[in-house]
């Protein structure tokens, strides 16, 4: 059994308290404990991933890494194994609000679209009564519904709403949509698995949040980022199940993102030429600098060496005009 070092009890506390991070975030905490950079480091650092996880392996916890799918960015979070009735124990959450988030989650896993959000409306209007269905039918016993549930009310969904988006477990997307949290992303893994959800045809793991493929009877679904790491250019993006093209389904922000790091890339490229332009103007101007220096101190040295000169070169003017009076007289 590996012994774990005060630096490993560091990451695993603050994931603990703190809860989900960002892979920046994270990194920089790892940085702060070891003084080294997880990525020029990068072997170090799985080694001590996998050496906190074969401790946490004991009590069925798992340090874990996800990817957010609205924006792509890669979270880690420490998230319980085994779903049982002692583990339930240890949410703050009521029966009811379990059972709405339940709901809730369902409803946007099972878009059709791919787009992974629901409107705040339909979130609050999802019904509980389906969850207990599935649960008394799995039971094999007849559908009652408690008071708890029968007896939740709209102001109490919306006070739940903000509380689990609040903790982690749900988001409030850009267009004002409810959408799964990173807390889900983590712990539901495997459910999403076990309920047969879509899955992205690149890195295989589950398409709440992903692009379809435009053509009729194709199932392919592709998360935006996976799409953009495997083709980087808009014009070269196909289906990797029926091989159409798949810029007919290219939404206006890819494309705008696309003409900006054009325009980018542009611009850059003009400023270098600047910068050189006016790195060789430099370097010319200091090869003909030392030549006028050279003359300037030949000419120095000539009047030094000759001082007379320059005085004999003012006296003469003058004995000349005198020769010249005298002889016109």
């Amino acid at each position: 059994m590996p012994n774990l070092s005060w630096r490993h009890h560091a990451l695993v506390q603050a994931l603990l308290s703190r809860g989900p991070m960002s892979e920046t975030k994270f990194h920089s905490l790892f940085h702060a404990l070891t003084k080294k950079d997880p990525g020029s480091h990068k072997q170090l650092f799985n080694e001590c991933l996998l050496a906190i996880n074969k401790e946490l392996a004991y009590v069925q916890f798992e340090l874990r890494a996800c990817r957010n799918q609205y924006d792509g960015e890669v979270c880690y979070g420490v998230v319980n194994n085994v779903a049982d009735e002692q583990a339930k124990l240890g949410t703050k959450y009521s029966v009811p609000q379990i059972t709405f988030y339940k709901s809730v989650v369902e409803a946007i896993v099972n878009d059709v679209t791919g787009q992974g959000c629901i409107s705040n409306i339909s979130a609050l209007n999802v019904q509980l009564e389906c969850q207990l269905a599935i649960g008394s039918q799995s039971q094999g016993g007849p559908s009652t519904i408690p008071p708890a549930i029968r007896n939740f009310t709209m102001s109490q969904k919306e006070k739940t709403l903000e509380e689990l988006v609040k903790d982690g477990w749900l988001c409030s997307t850009s267009d004002g949509n409810i959408g799964l949290g990173v807390r889900s992303f983590l712990d539901l893994r495997s459910w999403l698995r076990m309920n047969d959800v879509p899955t992205c045809d690149i890195c295989n793991e589950a398409g709440v949040k992903a692009e379809l493929c435009h053509k009729e009877g194709c199932m392919v679904r592709i998360h935006s980022y996976c799409l953009k790491k495997k083709f980087p250019r808009q014009a070269e993006r196909v289906c990797t199940g029926c091989g159409s093209s798949w810029g007919i389904r290219a939404s206006n922000r890819d494309l705008v993102e696309e003409e900006e790091n054009e325009e980018l890339n542009e611009s850059t490229q003009a400023q270098s030429q600047a910068q050189a332009q006016a790195q060789s103007q430099a370097a010319s101007s200091l090869r003909r600098s030392p030549r006028k220096r050279l003359r300037s101190c030949k000419l120095e040295q000539i009047e030094t060496n000759n001082p007379g000169s320059s005085g004999a070169s003012n006296v003469n003017p003058e004995r000349r005009t005198t020769r010249r009076s005298v002889r016109q007289r």
